[in-house]
């Protein structure tokens, strides 16, 4: 039998374990635990039970082993910017405080008072948003100075479950990119940056990179789940990962990875700091062997996910998305307005931004799921025509990975707006990327050449044109 890797990929609204291995030279998945995640109000903050998510890991873990497939490695994977803090014992400080609470709030401010915006963005090349860690720890710093100094080390989302699951403290690379205080030349900690805006740097960790070997699972994790298992790093943002599973080897392909965020973006070499780029609102985040992911952050289906949660019921996403298909409503709002990050009531701020706009306000939850998807279209052709701008590059197609690539209707707007090719799928994109890491690191696959073909070879991709 072939040997199983494993990834657990943990997004905002939900989490799962999947198992992967090669027959016939193609991936073959096999989801084995899902389960739910969401904010949760704790101490007047929103925040992440990473205690709840941490009992997750280890029961899908526990349930690979109950099926007998027990993987040679396993790598996590979460949303990018958010971190917890612990102290000289190793024990977490306060609560993992999730990036949509308004602790941030004139935060950007605070942090500008040291380093011009300007000026950040050309250190960084790492795009403005409010909840970046950058601002986040200066949150902790104006508000609760005191966890910044009883704490010894920081640690991102999935560096955090690494370390509950190897007992190393390291971070890794991609996501470390996400919270704006790594230098893009290089690629490690702009410590002199951290000095200056007097965040403490011993709480820095060793920047790794996706695929190194950790270790083995503790004594106590292999006693809970049943097994020993070497912990493997992949790129632990889950965009990171998702871009690993772009089935393409064109230099002029563009990927949407499509979930809650829909990121929009090409692969570099180098980081554009450019004003230009930065006018954009364009970032640089890291990739697999020192790539640059050089994209657009899109509010992407957050905004379904809300209304579906509000009025949707028992509905599917496609049976949303089919019924949007039927409308013929033409309003447009700003998906990138942050009006939509986290409103008390997602249906209702699209409508009152059509209102306040002189468009018409639909009604319904066909018209208010066609309004979304018809300006996420628009919102991708723009960012596009941005892209080629600055790049100087004339894309030849898209790449829609991630459970978006499911959205047919929205595929299609794609395509029509864009007037580019769209190919769609992988759905289980960052799982695949992540499993796809591991395996070369295990000599399954020889790089990330061979890992996108094996991609393209496994699954299926549907064009739109």
């Amino acid at each position: 039998m072939n040997p199983y890797y494993l990834a657990v990929d943990i997004g905002a609204s939900s989490g799962r374990h999947i198992l992967a291995h090669l027959e016939n030279g193609k991936m073959v998945l096999e989801e084995v635990h899902r389960f739910p995640n969401g904010m949760v109000e704790k101490d007047g903050e929103n925040v992440w039970d990473v205690d709840e998510l941490f009992a997750q890991i280890k029961l899908g873990m526990k349930k690979c082993g109950e099926l007998g497939k027990i993987p040679v490695s396993v790598g996590v994977d979460t949303w990018g910017v958010d971190f917890v803090l612990l102290d000289d014992k190793g024990e977490r400080i306060g609560n993992a405080v999730a990036y949509r609470d308004g602790r941030t709030r004139g935060m950007d401010e605070e942090v500008y008072k040291v380093i011009p915006e300007d000026a950040l963005y050309a250190r960084t090349g790492i795009q403005k948003a409010i909840f970046n860690t950058i601002y986040q720890l200066m949150a902790l710093k104006v508000r609760r100075p005191e966890q910044l100094a009883e704490a010894e080390t920081l640690l991102m989302m999935p560096d955090y479950f690494h370390y509950l699951l190897s007992g190393v403290a390291a971070t890794e690379y991609t996501e470390a990119t996400t919270g704006q205080l790594i230098c893009p030349e290089t690629k490690d900690w702009d410590m002199e940056l951290i000095e200056k805006l007097g965040y403490p740097k011993k709480i820095f960790r060793k920047i790794v990179t996706p695929g190194t070997m950790l270790g083995e699972l503790t004594r106590e994790v292999q006693e809970e789940v049943g097994f020993t298992c070497k912990v493997v790093v992949p790129a632990t943002h889950d965009t990171g990962s998702a871009v690993i599973a772009v089935p393409t080897d064109s230099d002029n392909a563009l990927y949407i990875s499509s979930g809650t965020w829909s990121l929009l973006g090409t692969e570099r070499m180098q980081a554009n700091c450019s004003p230009e780029s930065k006018a954009n609102n364009l970032t640089n985040e890291g990739g697999y062997e020192y790539r640059f992911r050089y994209l657009k952050n899109i509010m992407g289906l957050w905004m379904i996910q809300s209304v579906k949660k509000e009025i949707g019921g028992d509905l599917s996403f496609g049976e949303i998305c089919e019924m949007a298909s039927g409308c013929s409503i033409t309003s447009i709002v700003d998906c990138n307005d942050d009006r939509f990050l986290a409103p008390a009531n997602m249906t209702e701020e699209v409508r009152a931004a059509c209102r306040e706009t002189g468009q018409q306000v639909p009604e319904g939850l066909a018209e208010i799921a066609s309004v979304i998807y018809n300006s996420l279209a628009k919102c991708y052709a723009r960012t596009i025509k941005g892209l080629e701008g600055i790049t100087g590059c004339k894309y030849d197609c898209i790449h829609i990975v991630g459970g978006g690539a499911n959205a047919d209707y929205l595929n299609r707007l794609t395509a029509e707006a864009t007037g580019i090719p769209v190919y769609a799928g992988p759905t289980e994109a960052t799982a695949i990327g992540n499993v796809a890491a591991q395996m070369i690191t295990a000599g399954e696959l020889t790089d990330l050449k061979a890992a996108r073909k094996c991609v393209f070879d496994s699954f299926d991709i549907i064009k739109y044109e």
